[in-house]
């Protein structure tokens, strides 16, 4: 039941974040970082895919992705087009991934070492939506506050 729950909740919210990509009016503020600000929605976007494709889609679903972590917060301009399409395919990656896991694979040590200790996969992929719902919000708030 957990799994299903945890792909409806990744559905919904990579469904958001295509929605609040494309809610911007000028592309450019995607990318637009301002003082106190350090990371543009843009940046953010690219973390949560490279974040999904790695924890999710490499590890659980044994695609063939890379992760290059500096490039997500490096990387700039990429369309709103583009960044729209890197979330769906993101989308479809976790969605395929999940298929793949057992409610006893959910009580299994995840088999990377994400944070200080070991954790469950379980908990892996529940911290996995609150960090997409964190950086969803932090991208709801910056194209509001920014790019009106």
């Amino acid at each position: 039941m957990l799994v299903q729950t945890l792909k409806s909740l990744f559905g919904r919210d990579l469904a958001r974040l295509k929605h609040e990509i494309s809610l911007y009016k000028d592309e450019s503020r995607i990318w637009y970082i301002e003082e106190e600000i350090a990371n543009s929605a843009g940046n953010l976007c690219l973390h949560l895919i490279g974040n999904l494709n790695t924890y999710i889609g490499a590890e659980l679903g044994k695609t063939d992705y890379v992760r290059y972590r500096a490039l997500e917060f490096s990387r700039k301009n990429v369309s709103k087009h583009e960044l729209i399409r890197m979330v769906e395919e993101t989308d479809a990656v976790v969605q395929k991934a999940l298929d793949t896991v057992t409610s006893e694979q959910l009580d299994e040590e995840y088999p990377m070492l994400v944070f200080e200790e070991k954790t469950t996969t379980g908990y892996l992929l529940v911290h996995l939506t609150t960090h997409l719902t964190y950086h969803l919000g932090q991208i709801n708030y910056h194209r509001r506050l920014l790019d009106n």
